[in-house]
């Protein structure tokens, strides 16, 4: 897991000028066997499956902030990480007693959590960036430039949408209606864009002086601009296509209660040959 951002307190300042010195990960102590590190990391996607974690700064530093130029590994399970695991609005439906439904994909699914750090200790053996202050923002810059093509794989996620939207259209009956047609077209086209971006940055990445490759700068940040707009848009539309039962449609506890059970499955039928459970699916 890489652990760059932090929870950064007032945004106008640094963080050596915060009044909580913790609010950006940090070295509190050093001995002779390595470093201790406070702080907390935020918006760690994947970081409960990871085994191990490498801290990096967030932003551009300073000779004041030379604590805070660190660069180390943790393993996941280091003594006096903890994690808070992150919450969605919706998220209590599968807890309700449900099969599967509303599980969403129980076995490979996203999820983040926030990582409070309280003096974990770091080797020096895994200590790849201490003090060097004026590395940092090239660290950010090429970690960034990285991570921002690698939003590719948010089209992964569009196609299944597309595809869940082409579906429910047919379930409804108007897969052929023009207006449908171009919604999905639309939901393509923008789908592919950020898959050119993507695709286009690695096409003109160029090779380091270490002999690693490095992408193309300004189509990674386009690809990253294009995933901060479109998968709204994509979104929208599918909702638009799905109808308002996107957002009113009960549990699935609902759907397997003897008495509300066989109401909805009457009321909430499709064209006809389609299973009122595929629909909600």
């Amino acid at each position: 897991g890489g652990a760059m951002t932090d929870p950064k307190g007032d945004r106008s300042k640094g963080p050596s000028e915060q009044d909580d010195p913790d609010l950006f990960t940090r070295i509190v102590d050093s001995d002779e066997k390595g470093v201790y590190v406070s702080g907390a990391k935020a918006h760690q996607t994947g970081c409960i499956n990871s085994h191990w974690i490498i801290l990096m700064p967030t932003i551009r530093l300073t000779q004041n902030d030379k604590e805070y130029a660190i660069v180390g590994a943790i393993p996941a399970d280091v003594k006096g990480l903890t994690y808070i695991y992150g919450r969605q609005s919706c998220d209590t439906r599968v807890m309700e007693g449900g099969g599967d439904i509303d599980l969403g994909n129980a076995k490979f699914g996203g999820q983040e959590a926030m990582m409070i750090l309280d003096r974990v200790f770091i080797p020096w053996d895994k200590l790849f960036m201490n003090g060097e202050f004026e590395f940092a923002s090239m660290l950010v810059e090429r970690f960034t430039c990285y991570h921002r093509r690698s939003y590719v794989c948010k089209t992964g996620l569009g196609d299944v949408l597309i595809g869940a939207a082409a579906t429910i259209a047919d379930y409804n009956g108007v897969p052929n209606v023009s207006h449908i047609k171009d919604k999905i077209i639309e939901m393509t086209h923008l789908n592919e864009t950020i898959f050119a971006a993507g695709i286009a940055s690695s096409h003109q990445g160029h090779k380091m002086k270490s002999g690693v490759y490095l992408n193309g700068d300004m189509l990674a940040q386009v690809c990253k601009h294009n995933v901060t707009r479109f998968p709204y848009e994509i979104s929208r539309l599918a909702q638009d296509i799905a109808g308002g039962l996107m957002v009113t449609l009960p549990s699935e506890k609902d759907f397997r209660h003897p008495e509300a059970g066989p109401m909805l499955k009457k009321y909430l039928v499709g064209r006809k040959g389609v299973d009122v459970e595929n629909r909600m699916r």
